[in-house]
C-alpha cells in the first residue's frame, strides 16, 4: 500500500468517529481504537542546516493568522531570528491579500506565494515549518497533513476542536517524531510557571491539593462580534465556503459563522477552548499532575443571549495525582479568580510576574514566606514563537507539545459536554475512554 493510500485509509477510519464525537453526546467515548490503527509514516523532514533561514508558511490568515504573519516577519526584520514567511494559504482571497500586505509592511523583502488550497503549501519541499491558525474544526486535519508532509508545526489553540481529533493528532505525532508540534498557547513562556514547576517538584509547599485560575473579560457588544463582516465576500468567487466548512458538512452561506465561528457550538467550544486554555495550560504544566480524570462544568447564557456558546463558565477538574483545579471564565464580567496553588504546608500566589509563597499558619516554623523574582521577558507570545523556532533548530521537544495539548483537550472536550448535558464526565487515561457520570 502506498503512503498516500495508507494515510487516506487511516484518516477515513478515524475522522468519522472524531467528527461524530463533536456533534453527538453519547454516554461513553472510546479512543483506544486510534492507538491500534496503523498510523502512516510521513515524508522526511525538510532539512534545516545551521545558519539557514527558516522558511515558513501560514495556513489560515484571518485575524490571528495575520497577527502571526506580522510578528514573525517583524522578528525576522529585527534579526531576532533568521525567518521568512514564504507562503500563505486561506480559503478567502481578501484574507490572504491582507496578510501578504502586512508582511511587506513589516519590512520583509522575500516574496510570499499565496494559495487558496493549503495542500499546495504542503507539497513544497522548501518549507521547514507551518503555522496553523485556521478555525478549530480544521486544526487537526491541517496539523496531521503538515506533519505527514515533513513540516514542523505551530498549531494555534485549542489544539483541536474535540478529543477525538486530539487523539488522532497525538497518534500521528508519536508515529512521526522526526517532526515536532507546538501548541500556540499564550502565557506558557512566562518564567513564573517554569519556576513554579521547579518549586513544586521540590515540595516547596507540601502536597498540592487545589488550584484556581480564570480568564474573564467584559465585552458589552458580544464576544467575537468585533470580527467584521466584509460585504464583498462572494462564495464561489473570492471565497471557497465549501472548503471552509470541510468535515462539518455543507451548509448555507453565513457570513456571521464565517467571521465569528467562535460564537457557535458546532465550530467552537467558545470560552473554554478559546480563552481558558491560555490559563489552564501553564497551570497544568507547573502542577504536573498527570491526566485529568473527572470534569464538571456549569454556567450559562446570562448576558449575551445571541451567542450560542456560553458567556459564563465554571469548571472543576480532578487529576490522577490527587489534585483539583477550579477555573472560571466570562465574557460579561472582567473580575477573575486569584491565580493560586494551594498546598498542605503553604500557598503559591501567581497573580503577578513573580512567585510568592506564604506558609499556612501551622507550618510557619517550617516554611519561610518568600517571593521568588522572575525576569520580565516582554511579549511572551513572541517568546513562544521564538521557542518554536529554537526547537526547530535544536530538535528539542516543545514544552507545549502534543501530550500536554491532549491533556488540555480532555478538559476542553469534557467540560464542553458537561456544560451542554449537565453531567460530570470521567476520563480513564489507561483505557483511553471518557464516560458520562
Amino acid at each position: 500500500m502506498s503512503h498516500n493510500q495508507s494515510r487516506r485509509s487511516f484518516l477515513a477510519r478515524t475522522a468519522g468517529i472524531a467528527g461524530a464525537a463533536a456533534l453527538a453526546s453519547p454516554a461513553k467515548l472510546s479512543f483506544a481504537h486510534i492507538a491500534r490503527t496503523p498510523t502512516p509514516k510521513g515524508k522526511p523532514r525538510v532539512e534545516l542546516k545551521d545558519g539557514d533561514t527558516i522558511r515558513m508558511a501560514v495556513i489560515g490568515t484571518g485575524g490571528m493568522g495575520t497577527g502571526h504573519c506580522e510578528s514573525f516577519s517583524r522578528m525576522g526584520k529585527e534579526g531576532r531570528e533568521k525567518v521568512e514567511i514564504v507562503a500563505v494559504a486561506d480559503v478567502c482571497d481578501s484574507h490572504r491579500e491582507r496578510a501578504v500586505q502586512k508582511i511587506g509592511e513589516q519590512g520583509q523583502t522575500a516574496h510570499v506565494d499565496s494559495y487558496r488550497d493549503y495542500r499546495e503549501v504542503l507539497r513544497r519541499d522548501d518549507i521547514h515549518g507551518v503555522l496553523i491558525a485556521s478555525p478549530e474544526h480544521w486544526h487537526a486535519q491541517h496539523a496531521i497533513d503538515a506533519l505527514l508532509a515533513g513540516k514542523d508545526v505551530y498549531c494555534e489553540k485549542p489544539m483541536t476542536l474535540n478529543l477525538g481529533d486530539a487523539m488522532r493528532l497525538r497518534q500521528v505525532q508519536f508515529a512521526n517524531r522526526h517532526v515536532l508540534l507546538q501548541v500556540g498557547t499564550q502565557m506558557m513562556q512566562l518564567p513564573k510557571w517554569k519556576k513554579a514547576r521547579q518549586l513544586l517538584a521540590e515540595n516547596a509547599i507540601g502536597k498540592t491539593t487545589m488550584s484556581q485560575t480564570s480568564y474573564c473579560r467584559n465585552t458589552p457588544d458580544g464576544e467575537w462580534n468585533y470580527y467584521g463582516i466584509d460585504p464583498n465576500w462572494r462564495p464561489g468567487v473570492n471565497l471557497d465556503w465549501e472548503a471552509w466548512c470541510g468535515s462539518m458538512g455543507r451548509q448555507a452561506w453565513d457570513p456571521l459563522v464565517f467571521a465569528r465561528w467562535r460564537r457557535y457550538r458546532k465550530y467552537s467550544t467558545g470560552i473554554i477552548g478559546d480563552l481558558l486554555v491560555h490559563v489552564m495550560t501553564p497551570m497544568m504544566y507547573a502542577l504536573d499532575c498527570g491526566w485529568p480524570t473527572r470534569v464538571t462544568a456549569a454556567g450559562g447564557h446570562y448576558v449575551d443571549k445571541a451567542m450560542e456558546n456560553h458567556d459564563t463558565v465554571n469548571l472543576t477538574i480532578e487529576f490522577e495525582r490527587e489534585h483539583t483545579m477550579i477555573v472560571a471564565g466570562s465574557t460579561c464580567n472582567e473580575n477573575g479568580l486569584e491565580q493560586l496553588i494551594r498546598g498542605q504546608k503553604a500557598n503559591m500566589y501567581m497573580n503577578g510576574r513573580h512567585v510568592e509563597i506564604r506558609p499556612e499558619a501551622k507550618f510557619v516554623d517550617e516554611i519561610d514566606r518568600q517571593t521568588v523574582e522572575c525576569e520580565d521577558i516582554g511579549n511572551d507570545q513572541d517568546v513562544h514563537r521564538l521557542n518554536w523556532m529554537h526547537c526547530m533548530r535544536t530538535r528539542e521537544v516543545p514544552e507545549a507539545d502534543v501530550e500536554l495539548g491532549t491533556k488540555i483537550m480532555v478538559v476542553v472536550d469534557l467540560a464542553t459536554r458537561s456544560m451542554w448535558d449537565g453531567h460530570a464526565w470521567r476520563f480513564d487515561p489507561y483505557a483511553m475512554e471518557a464516560m458520562r457520570v
